[in-house]
């Protein structure tokens, strides 16, 4: 049987691919790997079956067999060690891709929701317009370095990795607040990876749910 992963029934991103069901997605369709996908529901996420798998009552859960497992990071590092084209069978480049994981969650991605929280969940508030500038600040702080790292290569450490896939998928979130567009090196290795078959199918597969949703 083929894993089940979790989606929302109706994504807050609109089907943008925003939604860390489509890190996943992208995932599996990079090793080749079908799956099927269970649909959840606000209401259902906070249901008694879905806190089994998922304690904290998110999407996406990943379950194959007995095992159930979730976090993003964690289920692409689940299938990269599965199968094939995620990581390199050398002992140091491994090491590093995985490295790479951990950097894009752990590092990059923590500033990029903060902006994220500022722009729409606070920006009613008294105090907003004075701290969205620090926010951004901090944003580009962590870019210049990326960028600076990344130059005139194509993806982070030789080939592309699961690493560039979650470093990619949390850039994305940038899109739409103008500051992916301030950094040309970091705006061309996103659209390599939006250029990949893999995330194509990954991405039309989300989108496919919610225009399915609104019809």
């Amino acid at each position: 049987m083929p894993p089940t992963i979790t989606a929302f029934e109706r994504s807050p991103d609109g089907g943008k691919g925003l939604a860390r069901d489509t890190r996943v997605r992208w995932a599996l369709e990079e090793v080749g790997q079908p799956y099927e996908v269970r649909l959840v529901s606000f209401a259902g996420m906070k249901a008694p079956g879905h806190l089994a798998i998922h304690p904290f009552g998110q999407i996406p859960t990943y379950e194959e067999g007995s095992l159930c497992l979730f976090e993003t990071g964690s289920i692409v590092f689940h299938l990269a060690e599965q199968h094939a084209g995620l990581l390199p069978r050398d002992r140091d480049a491994r090491a590093r891709a995985i490295t790479w994981m951990f950097a894009a969650l752990n590092t990059v991605e923590p500033p990029v929701l903060d902006l994220t929280t500022a722009r729409i969940f606070e920006a009613d508030r008294s105090w907003a317009k004075e701290r969205l500038p620090l926010v951004k600040d901090r944003v580009r702080a962590v870019l210049d370095k990326l960028s600076a790292y990344l130059g005139a290569a194509e993806w982070l450490d030789g080939a592309f990795s699961a690493g560039d896939l979650l470093m990619v998928s949390v850039l994305l979130r940038l899109r739409m607040s103008g500051i992916l567009d301030e950094y040309q090196t970091l705006a061309a290795y996103v659209a390599r990876g939006e250029a990949r078959p893999a995330y194509a199918r990954a991405f039309a597969a989300q989108f496919a749910i919610n225009a399915l949703s609104k019809s």
